[in-house]
């Protein structure tokens, strides 16, 4: 389990966090945040501040989305071309035995044209569609030698392996060609969505500009407020389960007469409190370790979809980039990691732990205890330190321990 320092206070910023624009905005028009609360309808019917808000973090939140679809036909296509390079390799190498073959057969028919014997019968066969066929009604095989015979069975044999692989490689390179088409409509969406966001942004007054920034500014002390609960929760519970596992150990001790041989049989207890391999639960404190300080060292680098470091990255570009450094590999997308390890209750959440989001899973970040996490949040913000709660309590989807 985490291990659980004194709660963070709730500050308006966080280390590694650049404050943008409409936030200084907000910091020097103080007279304004007062007015947060308050629904103030434009009276030019065009939407209120809070539409706007919510308008914007739902095409952030939809550009994201888009954002792991593409990912995902980024990866399916890479796998894609691949194996058709493999599969035309391969038709490639087989067409050349296949000619080999069929010069032999060429070599064969010269020799029954210089002799007179069934020539018509084998230039019939070269020339047919489906040779096979050609076989099944007539004469020729029984005028053939084993030698000759052999011959024809190979030649027969690779054209029907060649055309099946031929086959299969066009089949293949239509199944590329739909994952390049899915590729560009997810990218399309992306930028339509992201120029979206800032078209609306664009139209705010330096007053509208100062509101919204004092929404974001009261979200995020909520937010602060959830994990400072969820923190004082994991406390309690550690501290519950430690003292279990202690009256555990003094009852075995009492029973059996001998301190130290009680120690051996009783079992162990992890750092986290449950029960268990005190050398795994150590085993996956060392990664992520290792992981939590390579997400450490990336704060304040920017959010730029379908990246992977090392200078910018997505979602699940950073996490899974953090658990590589810990000898770890994570899936590219969020919807795989999620199936990277082991689901876990948000009480039991350890640091490392990786902290996925909405109901389409479309946003991961690593948590570091305390009911904080490192994250890439979205297009235009930077690689920070946040409330697990940044967007309300029903967005955490679920949390998986990836080792």
């Amino acid at each position: 389990m985490a291990s659980h320092r004194k709660s963070r206070p709730a500050v308006p910023g966080v280390a590694g966090i650049r404050t943008p624009a409409l936030a200084t905005a907000a910091l020097t028009s103080v007279a304004l945040l007062s007015q947060t609360a308050e629904a103030a309808p434009a009276p030019d019917g065009r939407p209120s501040i809070e539409e706007v808000e919510k308008k914007v973090d739902d095409l952030y939140r939809q550009a994201e989305s888009a954002t792991e679809k593409y990912n995902e036909a980024k990866e399916t296509t890479g796998k894609q071309r691949t194996r058709v390079a493999s599969l035309l390799d391969d038709v490639a190498k087989r067409t050349d035995r296949l000619n080999k073959a069929r010069e032999e057969l060429g070599s064969f028919a010269a020799a029954q044209y210089r002799t007179g014997a069934a020539a018509s019968g084998t230039a019939t066969f070269l020339l047919a569609d489906t040779p096979q066929d050609y076989f099944d009604q007539s004469h020729l095989m029984g005028r053939l030698t084993d030698r000759q015979k052999g011959m024809v069975d190979d030649y027969v044999t690779q054209q029907s392996a060649t055309m099946e692989k031929r086959r299969e490689a066009t089949r293949s390179l239509e199944t590329l060609t739909e994952s390049q088409r899915d590729i560009r409509t997810a990218k399309a969406t992306v930028q339509k969505k992201l120029a979206d966001a800032r078209e609306l942004l664009s139209k705010l007054n330096a007053e509208e500009k100062a509101r919204l920034a004092a929404i974001e500014k009261q979200k995020q002390e909520e937010a602060a407020r959830k994990a400072a609960e969820l923190a004082k929760k994991q406390a309690a519970e550690q501290a519950a389960a430690q003292q279990q596992a202690a009256a555990q150990q003094q009852a075995a001790a009492s029973g059996s007469g001998t301190s130290s041989d009680s120690t051996g049989s009783t079992g162990s207890t992890s750092s986290t409190g449950t029960s268990g391999s005190s050398t795994s639960g150590t085993s996956y404190a060392t990664k992520a370790d290792k992981a939590l300080a390579f997400a450490r060292a990336q704060i304040g680098k920017p959010y730029v979809w379908g990246a992977t470091g090392p200078d910018s990255y997505d979602c699940s570009g950073f996490t899974q980039a953090a658990w590589k450094a810990a000898g770890v590999s994570l899936p590219r997308t969020t919807y795989d990691q999620v199936n990277a390890g082991t689901t876990v209750s948000l009480s039991q959440a350890q640091p490392g732990d990786l902290v996925f989001f909405y109901d389409d899973i479309s946003h991961v970040g690593i948590y570091i205890g305390n009911g904080m996490m490192i994250h890439a949040p979205k297009p235009g913000a930077y690689v920070r330190e946040e409330s697990i709660y940044y967007d309300g309590e029903s967005a955490i989807h679920s949390v998986v321990r990836p080792a």
